[in-house]
This record gives C-alpha cells, structure tokens and sequence, in this order.
C-alpha cells in the first residue's frame, strides 16, 4: 500500500487554497484599478463612522467608487473648495449649504454656487458644552463662546439656545475657532468658555469633567444636521456615483448599528486614521441611537429655517 505523507497531504491541499487566495487578491487589485474616485470633504471627527466602515467593508467599491475623505479646518475652507469644485462631495452641517446658496456665507466665492443636499446624515447630535464652572445660562454673561462662522454652521443654534434662556447678543463675546475639532481642542486648554460639540466630542467633554448645558435635541427635536451635499453640475454629470456614495453610505450606517461588530474592528480602524480606538468606539452609540435621525434623500429645511429665522439670520428662500 502507498502511503502519503503528511507533508504531501498538506501540499495537496494548500497548494489550491494559496493559488484562490492569489487569483481573490489579483481580483481585488484588478477592481480597485477600475474604482472610479469620489472626494469627499468632512469634518473631522467619530461622525465619520458610517464612512470609515462603508470604506473599510468595501460598501462604496461594490458600487464601482472609491470615496477619498478630506479633513477640513474649517466650514469656509469646505465650503469654498467644495463649490469651486476642487471636491465632489462635501459632509457637511446643512445651514452651510442654505447660508452659501441665499448669498450669506461667511466668505464670497468665486464662482455662483449651485449646491443641493442629497442625502441627511444625522439631526447634528449637538450639545452646549462649557466650563466646569459654568453651571446655568446666567453663568454665560460676560463669558467667551466660540463658534466655526458668525453666519453659517450651528452658530444659530448656539444664539437660539442663549436667546431661549434670557441671554441676548452683546451679554457674550463670540470669537471664531474652526471646525469641531478645532473647538473642543481649545475649550480643553480653556481659551474659551463654552462651544457647539457633535458627537463624541460631547461625551469627551463629560469625562474630562466639562458641563453640557443643552442638548439641541431636547430643544428642536429632529434638527437636520450633517448632510450630503454636492454641486447640480456634478451629480448630473455623475449620478451612478452618487448613487453608489449613497447606497455605501447607508450600508455603512446600517452595519454602524450591528455594535459588537464595529467594536470588535475599532482598533483596528482607528490605528489606520491615526486616532483613538476609544474615541471611535463612543461614537458607536451617539451616531445610531434611536434618536439620530436617519439618512434620506431630500433637503428638509424647516427647523434650520425656524432656528435661522428665530436668531436674526434671514430665512430662505424655498
């Protein structure tokens, strides 16, 4: 009788498995090399979530796109850039969009905007955060808040919260202090005294002893706050893109959702964008809580338009 040896056997069977695995990678190149690019520019921070594993999971390359994200500073360098077309995509807040298109932006353009919002992306998950010391809203006077831009982003929220609670322009000073990112950093180092924070910058704020004042959501309700937008240019000129930045998207938010997994690939993540595993796993929660609204199509204005309208700022149009 013949007799194999292990070292054959193992040969036998592991010699097809590593040519598949060679053919499988060989396939996957190939796909990549046909991935069509889609830019996109974001604020950074754990919101971002849905994107990450959307790319990671390769939601937006099954759609025959590959989606490159952008960290913006600020709302007027996203904004600009986004309009004169140096991106296809921007994610935004959506009273960036209405304020640039209604001639109200923090900063002329070049060029006529000819932006829309395609998709929602969440009701902004925004809080009030302040300094330890400040306890009430009547702590704020005379105190320094800092926003992205005067006349775009969340800067009317934080105006309508003050307003509702007895505090009227010129009991506070406004300074301007970038992004989200660019905010929670400085009112960490106490440079000033209060700020608007996204998720998970508020439960950041929480657990290095900050105060949260208000939530916006207790106060609005569903706020339409991080959005799709893009050119009418673009879209019309791309719409399988869009439709697979769309599709990714929502694949991403909705595997978001299944936690222990997201949890379990957080490090991992989290050690390719070079930021926290911990401050990535927080945002799990925040961004898919039953109270974040869902991703749709449609540009739903009407409590921007309310809040905009409430704090001085000129209502738009349609």
């Amino acid at each position: 009788m013949r007799i194999i040896s292990v070292r054959r056997i193992l040969a036998i069977v592991t010699l097809p498995l590593l040519a598949l695995t060679a053919l499988a990678g060989a396939s996957r190149q190939a796909m990549a090399q046909n991935l069509e690019p889609v830019s996109v520019i974001v604020f950074p921070g754990g919101f971002n979530w849905p994107l990450w594993v959307a790319q990671e999971k390769g939601y937006f390359a099954k759609g025959g796109i590959e989606v490159k994200l952008t960290p913006t500073p600020n709302s007027v360098f996203q904004l600009t850039n986004l309009i004169e077309g140096k991106f296809d995509i921007g994610v935004t807040a959506i009273d960036n969009v209405v304020a640039y298109m209604e001639g109200q932006g923090e900063v002329p353009v070049s060029i006529q905007p000819d932006l829309f919002v395609f998709m929602g992306g969440d009701n902004g998950l925004l809080s009030l955060a302040v300094l330890p010391e400040i306890k009430t809203f009547q702590d704020l006077k005379g105190k320094t808040l800092s926003v992205d831009a005067m006349t775009t982003g969340y800067a009317f929220v934080l105006f309508d919260l003050l307003k509702r609670n007895g505090l009227k322009m010129g009991d506070y000073n406004v300074v301007k202090a970038g992004g989200v990112l660019a905010r929670w950093e400085a009112l960490k180092e106490r440079k000033h005294d209060g700020t608007m924070l996204l998720t998970p910058f508020d439960l950041l704020a929480k657990a290095n002893g900050l105060n949260i004042l208000q939530y916006a959501i207790d106060v609005y309700g569903q706020y339409q706050g991080l959005s799709g937008a893009t050119r009418r240019a673009w879209a019309a000129a791309n719409p399988k893109k869009l439709d697979a930045y769309i599709r990714g998207y929502r694949e991403g938010r909705s595997t978001s959702k299944a936690s222990a997994a997201c949890w379990r690939c957080a490090a991992n993540m989290a050690s390719r964008r070079r930021a926290s595993p911990i401050r990535c796993a927080i945002t799990i929660p925040g961004i898919t809580r039953r109270r974040s609204a869902d991703c749709r199509r449609g540009d739903d204005r009407s409590a921007s338009r309310r809040v905009r309208a409430d704090s001085g700022g000129s209502e738009p149009r349609g």
